[in-house]
C-alpha cells in the first residue's frame, strides 16, 4: 500500500544514500541517482535499464533532457510519443519495436523478429530487417536515407537494451526498498 508518488522517498534515492537498496547500491549508481534527482518511478526505471556496459553512456543524455539543459532528439516527428517518455533516448526493447511499427508498418510479430535479430546480433536477419524497415518507412512517405539513419540509431540499443518489464519489476523492488529506509531506517 505504499505511495510510489511519495517525494520523501525521491530525496532519499536523489541523496545517493542508497548502500543497502535493491540495485541502486554501488557507487556509480549512487552518482547516477544524484545527477539525476528522480522525481518519479519512471526515472527508476530508465535508470534500472541504462546502468549497464552499453547504454550507460546515455544517462548524461537523459539527464541533460530531463533538467532542460538539452532539448530531446526524437530522430522523426512521427516517434515523439514513443520517445517522449525517456526524453528521447531508446532504453527499451518494446521502443525499438513501437518505432519499427509506426516508421515501417511492421506487425508486433516482424517487430519481435527484428528485436530478436539485433539482441542476437545475427547479422544475415539484421540485414533482411533493415531492408524491410527501410521499404516500409518508404512507402509511409519517409525517404530512404532518413529511415537508414533511423535504423543505424536504433541498432545499438536494441543489442543492450531491456524490456521494460524487466526494469520496472527491479524499479519497483528498489523503490520498495527506499521506502523501508525512508521510514523504518531503524528496523532497515
Amino acid at each position: 500500500n505504499i505511495d510510489y508518488e511519495d517525494q520523501n522517498v525521491f530525496k532519499l534515492l536523489s541523496s545517493g544514500k542508497t548502500v543497502g537498496l535493491f540495485q541502486l547500491e554501488s557507487s556509480g549508481m549512487r552518482e547516477a541517482l544524484m545527477q539525476m534527482v528522480p522525481n518519479r518511478l519512471e526515472d527508476i526505471i530508465a535508470l534500472v535499464a541504462l546502468y549497464r556496459p552499453g547504454p550507460m553512456s546515455n544517462i548524461p543524455i537523459y539527464n541533460d533532457c530531463k533538467h532542460g539543459k538539452k532539448e530531446p532528439d526524437y530522430l522523426h516527428p512521427k516517434l515523439k510519443e514513443i520517445l517522449k517518455p525517456t526524453y528521447g533516448v531508446i532504453i527499451y526493447q518494446e521502443q525499438v519495436m513501437q518505432i519499427a511499427q509506426t516508421l515501417s508498418g511492421f506487425t508486433a510479430g516482424e517487430a519481435d523478429i527484428l528485436r530478436w535479430a539485433m539482441g542476437k546480433k545475427k547479422r544475415s536477419e539484421i540485414e533482411k530487417q533493415k531492408q524491410r524497415f527501410i521499404e516500409g518507412a518508404s512507402k509511409n512517405g519517409i525517404s530512404k536515407e532518413i529511415a537508414a539513419g533511423i535504423f543505424l540509431k536504433i541498432e545499438p540499443f536494441a543489442q543492450y537494451g531491456f524490456n521494460k518489464s524487466h526494469a520496472a519489476a527491479y524499479a519497483i523492488i528498489a523503490y520498495q526498498t527506499a521506502f523501508l529506509k525512508t521510514y523504518y531506517p531503524h528496523e532497515f
